[in-house]
């Protein structure tokens, strides 16, 4: 099994109509019930969404300082909004779970595979 990251974006400044509650309620329920068949097929290992951009901290250490910032990289226009993380048995079984997603949420998948994933501080299984 490989490890993929599955995640979607928000782009600064992008006008979409708001869902309304019916939509969002639909859309909270597809994802549920996408959720549900990853956990089933043992691809399911973790999933979160991300408050927006604004809530974010940048830190940076230069000169042996530690310093902050608000707010995302300001270069950037777009911002992760939230990700799924999954094993699966080859890109093609990953990007069909993108795929239900992105489906369901209308909005872009991205899907990377992690490079020599850990579950343990140091590199140990």
């Amino acid at each position: 099994m490989t490890r993929y990251l599955l995640s979607t974006h928000t782009v600064e400044g992008e006008e979409r109509e708001p869902a309304s509650e019916e939509q969002m309620r639909e859309t909270y329920q597809r994802l549920a019930s996408i959720e549900q068949e990853m956990s089933t097929s043992g691809a399911w290992v973790f999933s979160a969404r991300l408050h927006g951009p604004e809530t974010a901290t940048v830190i940076r250490v230069a000169g042996g300082n530690a310093l902050t910032t608000d707010g995302p990289f300001a270069e950037s226009k777009e911002h992760l909004a939230g990700f799924y993380m999954i094993d699966a048995e080859d890109l093609d079984a990953a990007l069909g779970w993108a795929a239900k997603v992105s489906e369901a949420i209308g909005r872009p998948i991205e899907v990377r595979p992690f490079a020599g994933f850990t579950d343990r501080p140091g590199g140990g299984d």
